[in-house]
């Protein structure tokens, strides 16, 4: 029982060191995101959906917000490597070496699915959806006046949810991997995950029915896809462990041989 609780002591000991060195990895990138802040605010005005936006501010705080948003996005990127580094090295030592192989390996591709949900988010959702809200605007003859914390704050809480979602198909190669989920139960609930899609979109887009079918869509692919990518891992789970059982019942063959043989 001692030895048993000192192990728990020494789990939760090394995942309070491993969250302290991600938070001050996070300070410290937050602290020079804010000195690069500004030419990527500058950057992002340029950009066709805001080119023909005159921006106004309505509080004395709104520019130091913007910036500091900006600023969080940045180390968060950042971080991003560093977080997932220490979830694996976390849960290293309770996997196989199979298991660590494959893991390992989807580091890379979990910050590269996140820049590409980033990007998606940017560059595909965001200024179709500005583009029918304007639209809608002008068919009002309304004049719009747009404050800066409002479009910025709009904009990230598209794209970075968008960007998070996009890691689903790490996450579930990852749970398959260390076998705690599998295809099978992923179809089952297909259903359910389709209607958590509808309800995720409809609560990081505009309320109405296009924005929310833009941003839908998109995560019931990345689930479908999710479950194509776990069956792959499963197979190749089930073949390997067929190999070994072979492989023991040989052996084991081959032990009832021996002893007959004496």
């Amino acid at each position: 029982m001692i030895d048993n609780e000192m192990s728990w002591v020494d789990h939760l000991g090394e995942l309070r060191k491993r969250i302290i060195w991600v938070l001050l990895f996070f300070v410290i990138a937050l602290i020079i995101g804010f000195f690069f802040a500004q030419p990527v605010v500058e950057h992002l005005k340029k950009d066709p959906a805001a080119a023909q936006i005159t921006w106004h501010v309505f509080g004395i705080s709104d520019a130091l917000r913007i910036y500091m948003q900006v600023a969080f996005i940045i180390a968060f990127a950042v971080t991003l490597p560093i977080i997932l580094y220490q979830i694996w090295a976390f849960v290293k030592p309770g996997l196989s070496d199979h298991e660590r192989r494959a893991i390992g390996a989807y580091l890379p591709f979990s910050v590269l699915l996140f820049l590409v949900g980033v990007a998606f988010a940017y560059y595909g959702i965001f200024p179709m959806i500005m583009k029918f809200m304007l639209g809608i605007t002008e068919s009002l003859g309304a004049q719009e006046t747009y404050g800066m914390t409002q479009y910025f704050q709009f904009m990230f809480n598209l794209v970075l949810p968008i960007g998070l979602l996009f890691e689903l198909p790490i996450i579930v190669m990852f749970l398959t991997t260390i076998r705690v989920i599998n295809p099978f139960a992923l179809a089952r609930y297909r259903k359910y995950a389709i209607f958590v899609s509808v309800i995720i979109a409809s609560m990081i887009t505009p309320p109405d029915l296009f924005s929310h079918l833009m941003a839908a869509v998109p995560l019931i692919i990345l689930y479908e896809a999710s479950i194509w990518l776990s069956r792959m891992v499963y197979r190749k789970q089930k073949l390997r462990d067929d190999e070994i059982e072979a492989g023991e019942v040989e052996e084991e063959f081959a032990t009832i041989e021996i002893e007959d043989d004496k």
